[in-house]
């Protein structure tokens, strides 16, 4: 397995992936798989905030694909990114999850920030919570019934990781284009 920076020739095999969680999982509230064209301008956007947006390949497959985006869009949060990581439903359980995190958490230090944020859709979501427990992640809350996806109420766990120390010391900056 090989992980990369993705490229917008990746979207249809990303679509591919993301649709299958759309469609059959609790991981993300999205209810339609977005088309491949939008998923392009997804990884774009990413890009162009200097972020990491990784594809892991398989003997030349797409086996998954992880990204950090900016948390929210206020200048104050600007050391704080969110993760996001889906695999393909063939490749779930064999490491591909945790390597493609491990290298955003590194690409992210690399850029000075300081704070990592996984939000979990679905207090059931073992592999995720324990896949980011397993990189130091720690639980910060959770949020009830937030989504209804699948005919029922879905709960959202958060996560977090500190980042190049955390709160320990005062930012310099980041490579971050806001």
């Amino acid at each position: 397995m090989i992980i990369r920076p993705a490229t917008t020739g990746d979207a249809a095999a990303v679509a591919a992936i993301y649709g299958h969680h759309v469609l059959e999982g609790l991981g993300t509230f999205e209810e339609t798989p977005p088309a491949a064209a939008e998923i392009a301008a997804r990884i774009a956007a990413v890009l162009t905030h200097g972020l990491p947006y990784l594809v892991a390949e398989n003997a030349g497959a797409a086996a998954g694909f992880a990204y950090a985006a900016p948390f929210r869009p206020r200048a104050a949060y600007r050391f704080t990114v969110e993760d996001s990581v889906y695999v393909h439903p063939e490749r779930l359980g064999r490491g591909v999850g945790k390597a493609l995190v491990a290298e955003v958490i590194a690409a992210c230090e690399g850029l000075g920030l300081r704070q990592m944020i996984a939000v979990i859709g679905d207090r059931g979501n073992a592999g995720s919570i324990g896949l980011h427990r397993s990189l130091g992640f720690v639980e910060t809350g959770a949020g009830h019934a937030l989504g209804f996806k699948h005919g029922r109420w879905v709960d959202v766990v958060w996560m977090q990781r500190a980042l190049n120390g955390g709160d320990a010391t005062l930012p310099a900056g980041t490579g971050l284009r806001l």
